[in-house]
Formats: structure tokens, C-alpha cells, sequence
């Protein structure tokens, strides 16, 4: 399982980002372990209490990611061409996941946000590599909406 940043990490500051972190961790967890995000989500709230609305937050992303992967994934696909879905790291998976979620459907977040909260992520728990292709990657999504709004 992914393990948390430090809390004294500046990083995690926000209780947003925490969420966000969390809803990484059970992601990746339910992906890797194939176990229930009802349990997952229990077990890892017991182990690192939020604040109820930061956990109103985690349970709208990993509701969101969920039940809209079937549209995320392909929007994935489309825009990191060179990377089959299933080798694309994880965690880049997931944060690409939750990041196109809060902004094609999310509707609460500002774009440009949950781009920077993605890249963080990236920086915190990818590899070297990971914020530069997250950040590419959800350019391009940003980009083509961008494109499609004024077309």
C-alpha cells in the first residue's frame, strides 16, 4: 500500500490534498489487491481519521472514479497514445483517474487545481518520471476541452 507523507510534510497540508491521498491509497489498493473499497476505505479511515467533510470528499472521488471508469479510462487511453492503459504505472493510473474525474465530472474543482493537486501526487508518489507525464497527459485532456468549448 502506498504509505502517507509525513503529516509535517508541506505537501499534505491541505485537508483536500489528504483526501486526495487517501482516495489514492484505496485506489491503488483495490486495484493491486482486488479487495473491497467499502473495507478498504473503512480499514484506512481507522488507520488515519479525516475530518467528516474530508471524508465526504473521499467517498464522492472514489464513488466518481468507480462508477465512471469505464469513460475515464478510454480518455486515458486517448490522450498517453503510447501507453496501453495496463502499462501505464498504477499510480499514474489512478492519479490520471482521479484527476479526470474531478475535471470532466467532478464539477467542483477548478481545472487548472486538480491538475496541480494531480502533479502533486505525481511528485509524491510516482516514480521521477510520473509528474511530467501526468501533468502531459492532463494538458492535452485540458487542451482538447479547451478546443471543443470554442469550437
Amino acid at each position: 500500500m502506498l504509505n502517507s507523507p509525513p503529516l509535517s510534510a508541506p505537501r499534505a497540508s491541505t485537508s483536500r490534498r489528504k483526501s486526495r491521498i487517501v482516495a489514492l491509497q484505496v485506489l491503488y489498493e483495490i486495484e493491486g489487491a482486488r479487495r473491497d473499497p467499502v473495507r478498504v476505505l473503512k480499514n484506512r479511515l481507522q488507520e488515519d481519521p479525516l475530518v467528516s467533510s474530508s471524508e465526504e470528499f473521499v467517498q464522492q472521488l472514489l464513488e466518481g472514479v468507480i462508477e465512471n471508469r469505464a469513460a475515464i479510462d478510454p480518455i486515458i487511453s486517448t490522450y498517453a497514445p503510447s501507453w496501453p492503459i495496463s502499462q501505464i504505472a498504477s499510480v499514474d493510473r489512478n492519479i490520471l483517474r482521479l484527476a479526470i474525474f474531478e475535471i470532466m465530472m467532478g464539477g467542483e474543482t477548478p481545472p487548472k487545481v486538480a491538475i496541480n493537486e494531480a502533479v502533486e501526487l505525481a511528485k509524491i508518489f510516482g516514480s521521477d518520471s510520473s509528474p511530467k507525464f501526468v501533468n502531459g497527459v492532463l494538458g492535452s485532456v485540458m487542451e482538447n476541452a479547451k478546443l471543443e468549448t470554442e469550437s
